[in-house]
């Protein structure tokens, strides 16, 4: 029997018992932006991690950004953009340093 054969197999058994009927987020569309917000390299173990409930300090930070550029967009006072401008490019400038220590640590 083949590996895909097998995992459909076990796929249809835990449907029929009811092992998928309370899942989180069940019928819920799938929330994607944190996912691609992350550089490619990295995906697929800070998604592990956020399966688990852990975040790295660079999704936070990824996050956060995210929410200062939506704010910057939204506000139509020049004295609150400027803040927001100076904590965006905080938050780039230690994300961009996070980033380079990691590529340093794995030898890239």
């Amino acid at each position: 029997m083949s590996l895909e054969k097998l995992l459909d197999e076990q796929i249809k058994n835990a449907i029929a018992e009811g092992k998928f009927d309370n899942l989180k987020n069940a019928g819920k569309p799938l929330d994607l932006d944190d996912y691609f917000a992350a550089p490619a390299e990295i995906r697929a173990g800070y998604q592990m991690l956020k399966d688990h409930e852990f975040v790295p300090e660079e999704v936070g930070l990824l996050k956060e950004i995210g929410a200062l550029r939506e704010k910057i967009r939204l506000s139509a006072d020049d004295a609150e953009k400027t803040l927001l401008n100076k904590k965006l490019n905080e938050r780039n400038l230690a994300l961009a340093l996070i980033l380079e220590r990691n590529r340093r640590k794995s030898g890239r």
